[in-house]
């Protein structure tokens, strides 16, 4: 696991346009369109959309309870 992404891990909620690059290899839009549809969790907090943690460590089948 690269250093960027345990950083990212090891925060409570991460930008969609970092998620989208680091673990998939997206584009910002195309990242924006995969929280859209729900294949990338996301839930927003105030006018930010931004990717839980938790969710995306279960999603990756790490432990979404550990802490990078």
């Amino acid at each position: 696991m690269s250093p960027e992404l345990k950083e990212l891990l090891s925060k409570p909620t991460a930008s969609v346009p970092d998620v989208g690059r680091l673990c998939f290899n997206l584009a910002k839009n195309a990242s924006y369109a995969a929280a859209r549809d729900g294949s990338l969790p996301s839930i927003k907090i105030g006018g930010r959309v931004v990717v839980p943690t938790a969710a995306l460590r279960k999603m990756l089948g790490l432990d979404p309870e550990a802490v990078a």
